[in-house]
């Protein structure tokens, strides 16, 4: 079976040549600074075939020199990606800087950490928790955010589970441990299998300020996925009527893209562009480019470009809600 597995391997990469493409395929590996398990192969810039949203003209802004060293959040890979790959030069993309790879995608809680860590320039997530806030304070760090776009904050079930809708109060007694079974909510007489993110990842930080003063349910290890993809499809097939998680949107219904998850509506109101843009989605909010007082005179013009007509386009194209 192995030696069946290697030459196919081999085959793959005679006829691509694109070693890289064929460990994704056999061996579902993830590239330096990915801690998901998502494809994110498919919106590596430069990348031959890649799902990256493209400008319709060449970008009015270029930097060949002093490339900005950049991580964030998995949910924004395919965002920054495409800034990546509108203003950096392909054949410096690839260089190791001295602080390691140019582009990474580590994820929320890990990028905070090499940005406060001054290990990159500038990262794309959501708001950081109290405690990044502390470890950023503790370094004598001030972490400047620029909101570039919108997104919205999602709660999922399988799609076989009855429940459609939940109020805000409903969410809040379900991660407080005050509302333990569906039946309660207008679903089977099953009890409510409650999956969680670390600590300081955006999602769970997100949860924490829906929360506000109820304080969250501790979760059993086993209900606490470390990726995102992988809280979604642990969710969704191991407990799969039982179950209930959260995401956001873009994350949930293009990157991970499964037929078994059903997203619930808040308050009546389904998570959607729509109602995002008129604020009647509750779970809605801002997301960011972060930096810390770094000496690299690229980036405040990186930042412009983004708000830029330009930059917004891509926000727009890669499926988020624009800023301006």
């Amino acid at each position: 079976m192995k030696f069946i597995r290697y030459f196919l391997i081999l085959i793959f990469v005679i006829l691509n040549n694109s070693c890289y493409h064929a460990f994704y395929l056999f061996y579902d590996l993830k590239p330096s600074g990915v801690n998901e398990d998502v494809y994110l192969w498919r919106y590596e810039p430069f990348r031959e075939n890649n799902i990256l949203a493209v400008l319709p003209e060449n970008s009015t802004f270029k930097i060949n020199a002093d490339l900005p060293v950049v991580d964030g959040a998995t949910a924004l890979y395919p965002l920054y990606a495409s800034f990546i790959q509108a203003v950096y030069p392909e054949d410096k993309y690839s260089y190791y800087s001295p602080r390691g790879n140019v582009v990474l995608a580590s994820g929320t809680r890990d990028a905070y950490r090499h940005l406060i860590d001054r290990r990159v320039d500038m990262i794309f997530c959501s708001k950081p928790s109290d405690e990044q806030l502390e470890m950023a304070n503790q370094k004598g760090i001030t972490l400047q955010l620029t909101p570039i776009g919108k997104e919205a904050f999602v709660f999922f079930v399988n799609r076989r589970n009855r429940v459609s809708n939940l109020t805000i109060d409903q969410i809040r007694g379900i991660y407080s441990g005050n509302i333990t079974n569906w039946k309660e909510l207008g679903g089977n007489n099953r009890g409510i299998k409650i999956y969680q993110r670390p600590r300081n990842s955006g999602s769970q930080t997100m949860l924490e300020s829906i929360m506000g003063e109820y304080k969250i349910i501790e979760p059993l290890t086993e209900y606490v996925a470390d990726g995102m993809g992988g809280h979604i499809r642990i969710a969704l097939h191991r407990n799969y009527n039982t179950a209930i998680g959260y995401s956001f949107l873009f994350f949930a219904t293009q990157m991970v893209q499964d037929n078994n998850l059903k997203l619930l509506s808040i308050d009546g109101v389904l998570p959607s562009r729509e109602t995002i843009m008129n604020g009647n989605y509750p779970f809605a909010g801002d997301f960011y480019v972060i930096t810390a007082d770094s000496n690299n005179e690229n980036i405040n013009i990186f930042i412009e470009w983004i708000l830029s007509e330009q930059g917004q386009y891509l926000v727009e194209k890669t499926g988020y809600i624009p800023i301006k």
